[in-house]
């Protein structure tokens, strides 16, 4: 499997600083996005920590398979969770995870928090991953509809973080992606704020992948942007033969 990919992060419109984090490694067919938590410049340690841990960990893996990342992850929430325990100043700190790793013929994938993974080909826009937040794991579940989550007051709860506890829940996925497949990884900032067809209709254009990631930060801008913004975007290369294979691990 070959990938090109191409990310951006951006502050947003009101907060002061991003708090978000990413990494494109492209030797280790790694990609990873973290949306940091916590008061002053903890949630950039966080999201940062989080994200080296991972490229540290998969650096030094001989061999890549399904439980490469969700170990990786388990370094993550480790170092945090030390950091933030010698650090008075970092207390409370946290930040969500999400991570694509290719191992030749499959893309690994998985998730902490709502920083989420979709997948674009032939057959359309969908989310890989889960979130893990009130409004996913309780609120669906009591029946509140979908318009009253979306202003309940605990729509922005999240269950999981790395960094907050210990055992860690990782949702992990696969997927075989036909060549031509996209694969956007993003923080809420993105897909909390930019409707689901816009998101489509960005991926449906040609052109670069850069270029696309510059247009989806530009309409989370034009809506506001609340929250900081990342987007990674991958793309196998090649020709379809338009099928497809998503598995929750």
């Amino acid at each position: 499997m070959t990938i090109e990919a191409a990310g951006i992060s951006d502050a947003g419109c009101v907060r002061p600083n991003n708090e978000d984090a990413f990494a494109i490694i492209p030797e280790r067919s790694l990609y990873i996005v973290a949306d940091g938590m916590g008061g002053a410049q903890a949630g950039e340690h966080a999201s940062r920590l989080a994200v080296d841990a991972v490229v540290d960990f998969v650096g030094r893996s001989d061999h890549l398979n399904g439980e490469t990342l969700p170990r990786a992850f388990e370094e993550a929430n480790r170092r945090v969770m030390a950091a933030a325990a010698a650090d008075a100043n970092l207390e409370g700190m946290g930040t969500t995870l999400v991570a694509a790793l290719s191992n030749g013929t499959d893309l690994m994938i998985a998730s902490v928090g709502d920083s989420r993974a979709y997948v674009y080909d032939v057959f359309g826009l969908s989310a890989i991953t889960e979130d893990q937040t009130w409004v996913q794991e309780v609120g669906r579940r009591l029946g509140i509809d979908d318009d009253s989550l979306r202003t309940h007051p605990m729509r922005h709860v999240l269950t999981m973080a790395i960094g907050v506890s210990s055992p860690l829940k990782v949702h992990t996925y696969a997927i075989s992606p036909d060549p031509g497949t996209q694969v956007l990884l993003c923080s809420d900032g993105l897909h909390g704020v930019v409707d689901a067809d816009i998101i489509a209709d960005t991926l449906s254009t040609p052109g670069a992948l850069e270029d696309k990631c510059r247009t989806l930060i530009q309409a989370a801008r034009a809506a506001g942007a609340p929250d900081n913004v990342t987007c990674i975007l991958l793309r196998t290369l090649g020709d379809s033969n338009s099928t497809r294979t998503a598995t929750m691990l």
